[in-house]
């Protein structure tokens, strides 16, 4: 491609107003849940007296919540043939969910609260996903994936410094974070209300007809593939441990968190551009390479600088993997069945990070970090190997 052509695939083209207000809806949600990330750890341990194990049960059993319902919130919007309103009952479920948890006085309330902002995440999500997917053409659907990546990513950088400023320059009380991030929530919420769905051909009766066996075997190799890889993709906490035993100071490295975030924002939506032209398994190949690289650096090295680039290059592979990953996955079903299978691929990435995380938990406290990253290098080569065998009917025509 001339420097001409690749400058007229990432100029931004103008999206359908679907699309754009999900990618809004998907900065505001994020906002609200990113003020509280940083914040959590800390409201449990010092306000509520709770121990460090209350901090990982909470959080566990959240984040195992979201995967699972995933794939439900997903069958029950293609059940209905819509997606609007169950994304909403999600959006609700969440923002309402923020203050509750700043109510709290002891940590089952708090597990209580994040449990239902878990669940209407997890019930948002792929209804969400299937909207932006019917609101655009195939053509441009990776683009579409990485404009609304992009307002995820940005909530994840503005999130915490808004909870930090709120916090370190306001002296705002830290309870009072949780009823601040309602506010973001009630304007996601607010946002995805005035998106206009495009209804879908009525095509129950081939819905029906087409089950899980009749579904394409390049879904199920995909899903496959991601699995996969999915068991080497531990927590961000891994690399942020890695960054701390590297000697960068707590501040900094919240400063390279962002920059993260800073990153995957800018990688997504160039990513989701060029998958449109080029294919989506190739960019998904190259994804799963930098993200070997980058843990493969993380196993190898302690220096801190290199280990915040590293940290850098990790985000480019988190940004081109949201987009990309779920336009592949939205790209090998059928259209009736968008919401329930991008949801499965949601509780399949989802519930392989848990492993993940588990895995490089038990091998960083008996054989150390370089075991945790060298296991995930691993995982990534023997995903993008059976990656590599699936029909590419994402690819450009």
């Amino acid at each position: 491609m001339t420097g001409a052509g690749y400058r007229r695939a990432m100029r931004p083209p103008r999206f359908p107003r679907p699309v754009v207000l999900l990618a809004f809806t998907s900065l505001f949600a994020d906002i609200s849940t990113e003020m509280l990330y940083p914040v959590l750890p800390l409201f449990l341990t010092t306000r509520l007296g709770a121990p460090a194990s209350a901090v990982g049960v909470v959080e566990g059993i959240a984040e195992a919540t979201q995967n699972v319902v995933q794939g439900g919130s997903g069958w029950l919007a293609d059940r209905l043939r819509r997606n609007k309103p169950v994304a909403l009952v999600g959006y609700a479920l969440a923002a309402l969910a923020k203050p509750a948890i700043g109510l709290a006085t002891g940590w089952p309330q708090v597990l209580a609260g994040r449990f239902v902002d878990r669940l209407g995440t997890g019930i948002r999500s792929a209804p969400r996903d299937a909207l932006i997917a019917n609101s655009i053409e195939e053509r441009r659907r990776g683009a579409a994936f990485g404009l609304e990546g992009i307002g995820d990513n940005l909530g994840a950088v503005l999130g915490p410094l808004l909870a930090a400023g709120l916090l370190y320059l306001l002296a705002v009380d830290l309870r009072s974070i949780f009823f601040i991030a309602f506010v973001p929530g009630v304007l996601a919420f607010i946002v995805i209300a005035f998106v206009q769905e495009k209804p879908v051909r009525d095509t129950r009766a081939s819905a029906r007809r087409v089950g899980i066996r009749q579904l394409p075997g390049a879904y199920w190799q995909y899903l496959l593939a991601v699995a996969t890889f999915g068991i080497g993709n531990s927590s961000r906490a891994f690399i942020i441990l890695r960054a701390t035993d590297a000697g960068i100071p707590a501040e900094r490295t919240l400063l390279v968190y962002a920059g993260y975030n800073l990153v995957a924002a800018a990688a997504s939506y160039p990513a989701g551009g060029l998958s449109d032209r080029w294919g989506r398994k190739g960019l998904l190949l190259v994804a799963f390479a930098i993200f070997a690289i980058a843990y493969a650096g993380f196993a190898l090295t302690t220096n801190a600088w290199l280990v915040a680039g590293l940290f850098l290059l990790y985000g480019v592979f988190q940004g081109a993997f949201r987009a990309v990953g779920k336009a592949l996955a939205v790209d090998l079903v059928p259209a009736e069945l968008r919401g329930s299978r991008v949801g499965l691929y949601g509780t399949v990435v989802g519930l392989s990070a848990l492993v993940a995380s588990v895995v490089g938990g038990q091998l960083w406290d008996g054989l150390g970090p370089t075991a945790t990253f060298g296991y995930g290098a691993t995982c990534a080569a023997l995903g993008a190997a059976m990656l590599a065998r699936v029909p590419s009917r994402g690819s450009r025509r």
